[in-house]
């Protein structure tokens, strides 16, 4: 499941245990409660960052949990319903009012790779983990919202086509030097301390937090627009 620390101004979300961390209804409504949280108790200054203890980030959605359903319709319909309730994690985090950090120890794969990249930043692990996407290797077809982030989010078309149309697994130090994250480390702790340290400075900024969220909202409208989000044109905030 999901815990979430507060450090001084950081808000540190784990994903914990020693398993691949994939996304079912209990796991998401978990990730919702928590990213609720920091909202409401977000100030200036304040930044988050989300990680992972173990081999993987994130896995993805939880397709053992789709497949109990004991049929294929039901597994489809699982899957359908998982897809819809992850729609708002990505909503959640694209107007939180403060800088956020994905700390990529592990693989991120499928969704676990659209929750990595719905953060402002990516820092990422060069000794172990890939980013994938593992769709069109299972023969499922992206949501699209999934196809809206990595549109706005990764600015070269053939890395996207690559993770998209290839399932390309690519590992921390092509994903720096394609631009993908911000950096690659060479272990996990360097890549928390990395993330620390970003999330620190940025927070130093103690920018508004709802004009930054509206502002990144702005960056991404056809993200913000498939989610539903709302964006103020032009906001005047209160120094």
């Amino acid at each position: 499941m999901c815990t979430l620390e507060k450090r001084g101004n950081l808000f540190i979300l784990t994903f914990t245990g020693e398993d691949q961390h994939r996304f079912n209804p209990n796991v998401i409504g978990s990730l919702l409660s928590l990213l609720s949280q920091v909202k409401a108790e977000a100030t200036r200054g304040s930044a988050l960052i989300t990680q992972a203890q173990g081999k993987f980030f994130s896995n993805g959605f939880d397709l053992d949990w789709a497949q109990a359903a004991g049929s294929e319709q039901g597994a489809a319909e699982r899957l359908h319903h998982m897809v819809d309730l992850f729609r708002p994690v990505i909503a959640a985090l694209l107007s939180l009012p403060m800088p956020t950090v994905a700390a990529i120890t592990g693989h991120a794969a499928a969704g676990g790779f659209a929750l990595a990249l719905s953060h402002d930043y990516l820092i990422m692990r060069k000794d172990r983990g890939v980013l994938y996407m593992s769709e069109v290797d299972i023969a499922l077809t992206i949501p699209d919202y999934f196809n809206a982030l990595f549109r706005e989010k990764i600015g070269d078309a053939s890395v996207r086509r690559d993770f998209l149309l290839r399932g390309l697994k690519m590992k921390g130090d092509e994903a720096e030097k394609r631009g993908v994250v911000e950096a690659a480390y060479g272990g996990e702790a360097e890549v928390k301390q990395a993330s620390v340290r970003l999330a620190e400075n940025l927070g130093k900024r103690k920018w508004h937090g709802e004009v930054y969220a509206e502002i990144r909202k702005g960056l991404y409208p056809q993200l913000s627009a498939i989610l539903g989000l709302t964006h103020k044109a032009y906001t005047i905030a209160r120094l």
